[in-house]
Order: structure tokens, then C-alpha cells, then sequence
């Protein structure tokens, strides 16, 4: 098979998919080697690329999927009638930082860095699919564990967790006083 006929078919794949898909998944479907995927993924994102395309092609970790370029994201929710994208709450985004950088996690502990009940948060960000159970911990009453998902790397436009910012080291992140100044 030509490599522009895997191309072809590997977009229309991916288009009517819609979600992301594993590379693996990829690879048996088209009944060629990994390497050769990415070679044409490669490809495929750079045709994006240089015809300036309304499309991107999007990498989530050992996933791909094509995506609309943000900069027309709101022209694309406008025609299709699509409510605006809600913003997070300061809570939201505190439990979503927690569970981030620490995950799996389990409700208490997010609770006791934040200090107050979050599972109204939780609740909400599960519902907006940005995080999701990952088990229960093998301690008395069994707790469930949180962690992110694909749908959260998309959103913040990352493709792994390795790609977050650095947290700030503790003494960093301190504020000075004067005693500590002079």
C-alpha cells in the first residue's frame, strides 16, 4: 500500500472516529508497524501545517485524534449551536491541580491539602469528564481514586501529565517577610 493511500485512509479513520485513538489500534487496523504510523502521523500533521488548515492533528499521550485548531473553536460552537464553555471555579481548578500533580488520589486527601469538602467539585469536574474514578484503595472502607483523563490533556492542550508546569519548590512559594529579607 502507497504511503499517500495510508494517509488517506488513516485521516478518514481518525475523522470518522472522532475520539482518540491508540496508535496500536492504528497500526493493526492498516496492518503496518508502529514506526510507519508515526511516520505518516508526522506527515499528516505537517499537511496540516503548511496548508494552514482548519484541522490539527492532536496527540494525547499513546493516542491521536483530529481536532479543530483553537483558533476557530468558537466559530465551530457558534455553528453548531453549542453552549459556551463554562469556566472552571477557583475550587474546581484547585481540586483539578491536586488531582493533576498527585493522582491517583482519593477524596480525602484532596480534602485535607484544600481543607474543605470537595465533592461538589469533584462531582462537577467527573460531570465535565475531566477526571475519573481509577479503583479504590486497599484501605478500610475501601476509598475511590481519582485521576485525569484524555479528555483533561486535551483541554489544557497537552498530550502526557509530563508536559505540566513545574510546581514552584517550597521555598519559592513561601512569601518573604522582613525577617526573612534582611
Amino acid at each position: 500500500m502507497k504511503i499517500k493511500e495510508m494517509q488517506a485512509q488513516m485521516e478518514a479513520i481518525l475523522f470518522a472516529n472522532g475520539d482518540p485513538m491508540e496508535v496500536t489500534r492504528l497500526s493493526q487496523v492498516l496492518e503496518v508497524e508502529e514506526g510507519t504510523i508515526e511516520k505518516i502521523l508526522n506527515l499528516l500533521a505537517r499537511r496540516y501545517e503548511d496548508e494552514e488548515s482548519g484541522l490539527c492533528l492532536l496527540r494525547l499521550g499513546d493516542t491521536v485524534q483530529i481536532s479543530v485548531r483553537p483558533q476557530w473553536s468558537q466559530k465551530v460552537r457558534e455553528a453548531l449551536d453549542l453552549r459556551r464553555n463554562v469556566p472552571l471555579s477557583q475550587a474546581a481548578m484547585e481540586v483539578l491541580a491536586v488531582i493533576a500533580y498527585n493522582q491517583p488520589v482519593t477524596r480525602a486527601y484532596i480534602e485535607q491539602v484544600r481543607g474543605v469538602d470537595c465533592s461538589g467539585a469533584i462531582s462537577g469536574l467527573m460531570n465535565k469528564e475531566l477526571i475519573e474514578e481509577r479503583g479504590r484503595l486497599e484501605l478500610p472502607g475501601r476509598p475511590l481514586l481519582y485521576g485525569t483523563t484524555h479528555n483533561f490533556l486535551r483541554c489544557m492542550g497537552i498530550s502526557s501529565l509530563s508536559e505540566l508546569p513545574a510546581l514552584p519548590d517550597k521555598e519559592d512559594a513561601e512569601p518573604k517577610t522582613e525577617e526573612s529579607a534582611s
